[in-house]
């Protein structure tokens, strides 16, 4: 199985309106034998990115809303008709109260939405791990959009995290999130027992974002 590349587009300049689509083609160029590329283009471009691109695409967000009277929701019901494969939850920029999480998840699940989970401590991942996630997105807040990664702030965490979310629920997989920026920290993450890696600013911020991802994947 392919460890996972995931790119969140966040609503940067150079990934909002029809510079997501843009993007979305040049990496969708990228090929690779050991990674699969999944990208979360900002919410307005969900529907046109999932239409024109080659890739899986995830949603930044989900909430806990069906088809109906919800005025600015984002519905797991809907990402699932435009395309959508999956989705990031609890983004330490986007923080859901557990037990709204919870439902969401169930939600997300009925509609055959891939779930990604982000965690932002250990404490955090003993507690959301228990819903049973398809991934588990570990970041720690104040490595996010650095220079320096968690493979080489905090390796001995994420090792920590890999025990602990095998424990709990043995068929989530880790993804390692905050600071990813070269091959090294990706080489590393899947050492210390990541199934892939969560990547922000460095994808899409880079001179040519392509050569960069291939650069990364090696």
């Amino acid at each position: 199985m392919k460890s996972l590349i995931l790119l969140n587009f966040k609503t940067y300049p150079e990934t909002t309106g029809k510079k997501a689509l843009l993007l979305a083609k040049r990496l969708e160029k990228v090929r690779s034998k050991k990674y699969e590329i999944v990208i979360a283009p900002s919410l307005p471009t969900l529907e046109e990115v999932a239409a024109g691109t080659l890739l899986k695409v995830f949603s930044q967000h989900t909430d806990l809303a069906g088809l109906g009277p919800f005025t600015g929701k984002v519905s797991a019901q809907e990402l699932k008709e435009i395309g959508v494969k999956g989705t990031l939850l609890n983004h330490s920029e986007r923080k859901i109260p557990f037990s709204i999480l919870k439902k969401i998840v169930k939600d997300c699940k009925r509609n055959k939405l891939v779930v990604v989970i982000c965690a932002s401590s250990l404490t955090e991942v003993h507690k959301v791990t228990q819903l049973a996630p398809d991934y588990l997105a570990y970041e720690p807040p104040e490595l996010i959009g650095g220079n320096i990664s968690v493979t080489k702030a905090k390796p001995e965490v994420i090792a920590k995290a890999v025990k602990l979310v095998s424990k709990i629920s043995p068929k989530t997989k880790v993804l390692c999130g905050a600071g990813i920026q070269s091959r090294e920290d990706i080489i590393k993450a899947l050492q210390l027992g990541a199934k892939g890696v969560l990547i922000g600013h460095a994808v899409p911020k880079a001179k040519d974002p392509a050569k960069f991802l291939r650069e990364l994947l090696g």
